[in-house]
């Protein structure tokens, strides 16, 4: 997938302020401090789409961006390391689990882990409730740049295994890098995939729908 566009579009504190769903909506969601605002600005090809900061927890709206006006990519909030009240944190994750379970436009979510750090409880326990509410969700191991090859490598069994071992099955297993840009052709094809297809013209003025084969 070329990425001609790519714009922000809404950014909003509650779920109860998104405006009505258009487009498909593709989620991305992981612990503060787990790189998502650089992933996403490496998938897009902006550098500056997504807000980086060094201090993690920064994102505290739903952010949402235009991508090729064919489909939205969302910044959720993160969990973890924010630095606010339990009040706050609340709210985040009332409203981020609103969005995940009720936004109707919404194809997939996709959960980010560090894979320099071995499994941790607290994002397995995120995909098993992704898992619970049946909501298809796709692992990304992010920062891989960071560390050795061999400590990528040895963290990803590790990851599967604890997966294995939760009974978590998600769709597909990424390994990015917001430096090198691995895995971005990989995630936008994925994505690609499951976008509905253009019309095609048949003759001069009349256009074949190829939606309904989806």
């Amino acid at each position: 997938m070329k990425i001609d566009t790519a714009e922000f579009r809404f950014g909003c504190p509650h779920y109860d302020g998104l405006p009505a769903a258009s487009l498909p909506e593709f989620a991305f969601v992981g612990r503060s401090n787990v790189g998502k605002s650089s992933l996403i600005n490496m998938l897009t090809g902006r550098k500056e789409l997504a807000h980086t900061s060094r201090k993690p927890g920064k994102t505290r709206c739903i952010n949402c961006f235009d991508i090729n006006h064919r489909w939205h990519l969302v910044d959720l909030p993160g969990y973890g390391y924010a630095k606010v009240s339990k009040m706050k944190q609340i709210d985040f994750n009332r409203d981020v689990s609103t969005y995940l379970t009720e936004r109707s436009t919404l194809e997939q979510g996709f959960l980010l882990a560090d894979s320099q750090l071995e499994p941790l409880d607290q994002d397995l326990y995120f995909a098993q409730w992704l898992q619970e509410c049946d909501l298809p969700y796709s692992l990304i191991l992010t920062k891989t740049d960071r560390t050795t090859n061999a400590t990528v490598y040895n963290h990803k069994v590790k990851f599967e295994a604890a997966l294995a071992e939760w009974k978590l099955k998600p769709t597909e297993i990424f390994h990015c890098s917001a430096k090198s840009g691995k895995g971005r052709n990989e995630i936008l094809q994925w994505i690609d995939g499951r976008l509905p297809r253009k019309s095609k013209k048949k003759g001069k003025g009349s256009t074949i729908n190829l939606n309904w084969m989806k």
